[in-house]
């Protein structure tokens, strides 16, 4: 992490609401081919083949997209125009969006194009879709200017720091955002453009990655890096181009894996979001090439993780981070508790888990996420929460409309933007 902390850009902006801290308050689904190994698996119905009766989760899905509405495209183009050397004149937003801050893009790139092609596909939002639409063709612009295949809101400065060992807070985590959602905006919206623009940007990402040996990507691997090895292999499956699979190996790490694949716990100290980021890659693997020890590790994480290392609410973690042994929650109630994307991700994980085995405990805890850690994380403004605080006496902190942009803005933005999906399933004819 650079000097641009995680915790100082999370104090910007934020809207507090005092109230009790209580127990009550993804997933893309992408089309491909998949292998015989996991061919007999449960589906959900399409986004769009699922309407929303009137009720709180249809009040709340209205809510997210009044906020995502509110947000102006050219002032979400801002850093990326700058960055490719096209004018611009509008007023950039603030927080972790900020033209200072080196997660710029991850929000105004990448969660609100997810964002917005979940709710054209929940709501048939067409609005939002030409929003979607518009934030394409600006982020064509910027990579055609810039020539290489390469996008960002960052200079290419941030991935050297990453190459020489100096501070760089997380560069690749910001560029798997981007990719994302212009993989969901082709999936969920029809947009063509962005799928040729998600191409580019992974020839740049496994010719940058694969100049390095392997101890030196090693190295580099212990930087944040999302879930980059997921959307390239979901990039794969959709274009049927095996060049994808093997980018996608360039992000796995064997030492991270490995335990896993032993059922060995070695969890503690590890920070939570960006691990489970890790181990949806894996299940997406598997899901595309049948090998089996990537299902192994994706089974036995989430297992130890929901029995071992969960709260009660269905979500972990502690300053975002594993930070006790296995089975010692004893002492860790506090006011940054289970950060919000940690339960995003694990409900990621449970639907894939689900599709191979229909097993109900998945979706029982699928569930509980959803009431619990989900669904009331949201204010009538639609702003989001970051921690879930578990101490007694603790208060709840917003996001702001135009100064915070926090990783959890965008997962909460995604997850409001998805109710209709995991509801209804179907195996085969079934």
């Amino acid at each position: 992490m650079s000097h641009y902390s995680r915790r100082a850009f999370l104090k910007l902006g934020v809207s507090v609401g005092v109230t009790l801290t209580a127990t009550f308050g993804s997933t893309r689904l992408v089309r491909a081919e998949w292998s015989n190994e996991a061919a007999g698996r449960i589906e959900a119905f399409p986004l769009d083949s699922v309407r929303l009766t009137p009720g709180i989760f249809r009040e709340q899905a209205d809510i997210n997209e009044r906020f995502l509405d509110s947000l102006v495209v050219d002032r979400l183009l801002h850093s990326f125009r700058i960055n490719a050397g096209i004018p611009s004149t509008a007023t950039p937003y603030k927080g972790w969006e900020d033209p200072t801050c080196e997660l710029r893009g991850h929000f105004s790139g990448g969660h609100y194009l997810s964002a917005v092609a979940l709710a054209s596909a929940t709501s048939g939002n067409s609005t939002l879709k030409a929003h979607g639409d518009k934030l394409v063709a600006g982020l064509a612009q910027c990579q055609k200017k810039i020539g290489s295949g390469y996008l960002s809101a960052f200079p290419l400065d941030l991935f050297e720091n990453l190459v020489q060992g100096k501070p760089a807070w997380a560069p690749f985590y910001t560029y798997h955002k981007i990719m994302a959602g212009l993989v969901d905006m082709h999936q969920f919206a029809g947009n063509t453009d962005a799928l040729q623009i998600a191409e580019g940007m992974a020839s740049w990402g496994a010719e940058f990655m694969g100049g390095f040996g392997i101890d030196q990507r090693q190295r580099m691997l212990r930087n944040e890096y999302g879930g980059m090895s997921e959307v390239l292999v979901s990039l794969a499956a959709i274009t049927k181009k095996d060049r994808y699979l093997g980018a996608a190996r360039l992000f796995e790490q064997p030492g991270f894996l490995d335990p896993l694949a032993e059922r060995r716990d070695e969890l503690q100290g590890l920070h939570a979001n960006t691990h489970v980021a890790k181990i949806i890659g894996a299940a997406r693997t598997y899901e595309v090439t049948g090998d089996r020890r990537y299902r192994e590790i994706a089974e036995y994480f989430l297992a130890e993780v929901l029995t071992a290392r969960n709260y009660v609410i269905g979500n972990t973690s502690l300053d975002e981070h594993w930070k006790t042994p296995p089975n010692h929650l004893n002492g860790t109630l506090a006011w940054a508790n289970a950060e919000c994307c940690v339960a995003y991700n694990l409900m990621k994980l449970q639907r894939h888990v689900f599709s191979w085995t229909g097993d109900a405990r998945w979706m029982d805890q699928y569930e509980r996420t959803l009431f619990n850690c989900r669904l009331g994380t949201q204010n009538a403004q639609g702003l989001k929460q970051y921690f879930f605080p578990l101490a007694s006496r603790c208060y709840r902190a917003y996001n702001s409309l135009d100064e915070s942009f926090w990783c959890c803005t965008g997962t909460g933005a995604e997850e409001f933007a998805k109710f209709t999906d995991t509801i209804y399933f179907r195996r085969g004819r079934d």
